[in-house]
């Protein structure tokens, strides 16, 4: 699947015919993520993963795995993103963290769209939004924040495999997983790329609200 105008065209279109779900919340339990589009380039060392012999400009997500000294989340996968300041809109916050994280800069001209709000069990609302980042050939990582930066082929996600489904100790409720080569990536971010695959891709209006978190995602 090339990063290419019809691809782009695509993702807007549907993202524009969407009915966004917004959550309630407080001023100080929001953030925002960005669910970038880019070039796959070398690809990604992710266990399961080949490497494209060379620059590929197949269609790849952003993705980060987050630093093993951070509090929260350590070491888990991650879309670019982060707390809302005060004086931000979530669509602020989230180029500004894809800037502080892994050092691409877009511009406001560059969201395609946005995707339903996220609730966590620890209370955030997750607003994710989709951006179009182009070859982003220089990707730096922010030490403090990530430890690594992968260029995840779209094609991953579209595994007939995927989504992994368990029960939660919840009745009703279901914990997500995306499988990534040999390993899976947990929700919220499972879920966001789930959403996205569903509705951006295969063109299947889907909510992902219902589907929970594993245990050690809940922190």
């Amino acid at each position: 699947m090339l990063l290419d105008a019809n691809l782009r065209a695509r993702i807007q279109s549907r993202l524009d015919a969407w009915d966004v779900r917004r959550a309630p919340h407080g001023p100080e339990r929001t953030a925002a993520v960005a669910l970038t589009l880019i070039e796959e380039g070398l690809g990604a060392e992710v266990p399961g993963l080949a490497k494209p012999p060379g620059w590929s400009t197949s269609a790849a997500v952003l993705l980060t795995r987050r630093a093993q000294t951070l509090n929260n989340h350590a070491g888990q996968w991650a879309l670019p993103g982060g707390r809302i300041d005060e004086d931000e809109s979530p669509l602020q916050a989230a180029l500004r963290e894809l800037d502080e994280e892994v050092g691409l800069r877009l511009a406001e001209s560059d969201l395609l769209g946005a995707l339903d709000d996220y609730v966590t069990r620890s209370g955030f609302v997750i607003t994710p939004l989709v951006f179009w980042g182009g070859e982003a050939r220089t990707l730096v990582a922010n030490e403090e924040e990530v430890a690594s930066v992968h260029r995840i082929a779209l094609a991953e996600f579209m595994r007939a495999d995927a989504p992994l489904l368990e029960p939660s100790e919840d009745a009703g409720r279901q914990i997500l997983r995306m499988p990534v080569g040999d390993a899976w990536i947990a929700a919220p971010t499972a879920a966001l790329l789930y959403q996205f695959r569903e509705i951006c891709i295969a063109g299947r209006p889907t909510r992902v609200d219902h589907f929970d978190q594993p245990l050690f995602a809940r922190r």
